[in-house]
């Protein structure tokens, strides 16, 4: 279903007086109208999209890069992840060293990263993990001027205090979807466990990073549900994720959502969460390609992950940073990020 060229000119004015002049994210009933919008509108929704990022986040984009700390043998089933012990995917269960761990912070921080998430495959730390983490994070420290973030799935109270004490700058864990489809893609845990430990984590003064991926067989009404869920939980990053279908998973023979899509959906996602750091993520090479990148980073976005990712390969870190210079997006200082 689309709407008319009249009515979907009037969702655009109506938000850029909303979104762009008063700072009032746009609704769920909102982004869905957007995500309805057709093709010959889309360039004017990202340009919009861009308006609201530079109004109300500046030109910086903040630039993070990730490291699996610990790979594959997960417990959990979430059905789009090659890291599930559960699933017949080709990802194997490996550690990283702290050794290998420091110089993958150093590499970031040659591209102008700010930031360094350390990533475990895990549903939340055991104690074995939590003292690698706490190795790891002093032996970064002690040699690399980043900011740590951490992604080691849900936490108890005492972990995630723990992690404030190392000095986690901001803790990674994804909602994923809408609440409705969520058992759709997970079963071995809820929404709601996910949602506590993002609770404590607010609660310990770190930063909250949630997001998820779109194209995972949900609907329009589910992606824009998804968006009013991440703005009521007002985090301080969202990344977003296209479904990148991995062998062996329940969601294999996905079909990749289309690049018009994928566009629409950050622009509507900025209009929801106009004063948000909106990540590119996992997924955007397969829908977008490399004109995509630029295209997003011109409808929206403010933030990437350059290099690979946890278990497929993203774009060489030197185009994306080539990009923001031909864009003149400056990379945004790590003092200002403190």
């Amino acid at each position: 279903m689309t709407v008319s060229a009249a009515s979907d000119t009037d969702i655009l004015v109506e938000l850029r007086e909303q979104v762009l002049e008063q700072g009032r994210g746009a609704t769920p009933e909102q982004v869905l109208e957007l995500l309805r919008l057709p093709d010959e509108r889309l360039e004017r929704l990202l340009e919009l999209a861009h308006d609201v990022r530079m109004r109300w986040c500046g030109p910086e984009v903040e630039v993070e890069g990730i490291i699996s700390l610990k790979t594959g043998g997960c417990p959990e089933d979430c059905h789009f992840c090659s890291q599930s012990g559960l699933f017949a995917s080709p990802v194997r269960s490996a550690w990283l060293d702290i050794p290998m761990l420091v110089e993958a912070a150093k590499q970031t921080a040659k591209t102008g990263a700010t930031e360094f998430c350390i990533v475990a495959a895990v549903r939340g730390p055991d104690e074995r993990l939590m003292t690698q983490v706490a190795a790891g994070i002093q032996a970064i420290k002690d040699e690399v001027d980043i900011n740590i973030a951490c992604s080691l799935g849900m936490l108890t109270q005492d972990q995630v205090d723990r992690l404030a004490a190392m000095g986690v700058h901001r803790y990674n864990h994804n909602l994923e979807t809408a609440r409705s489809y969520f058992p759709q893609v997970v079963t071995t845990h809820t929404w709601e466990e996910r949602s506590e430990t993002l609770r404590m984590v607010r609660e310990a003064g770190m930063e909250v990073c949630c997001g998820g991926i779109v194209g995972m067989g949900e609907s329009l009404e589910q992606r824009a549900e998804f968006a009013g869920e991440l703005a009521a939980l007002e985090p301080d990053e969202v990344p977003l994720n296209f479904l990148n279908p991995r062998p062996g998973t329940p969601f294999a023979d996905q079909e990749v959502m289309s690049g018009s899509d994928a566009l629409r959906t950050v622009a509507a996602f900025r209009l929801a969460l106009p004063r948000t750091v909106l990540r590119f993520a996992g997924g955007r090479e397969v829908t977008l390609g490399d004109l995509g990148a630029r295209q997003g980073l011109l409808g929206g976005i403010n933030a990437v992950i350059v290099g690979n990712y946890l278990t497929t390969l993203g774009r060489p870190a030197e185009s994306d940073i080539d990009l923001l210079g031909e864009l003149s997006m400056p990379v945004k200082a790590l003092n200002e990020t403190l």
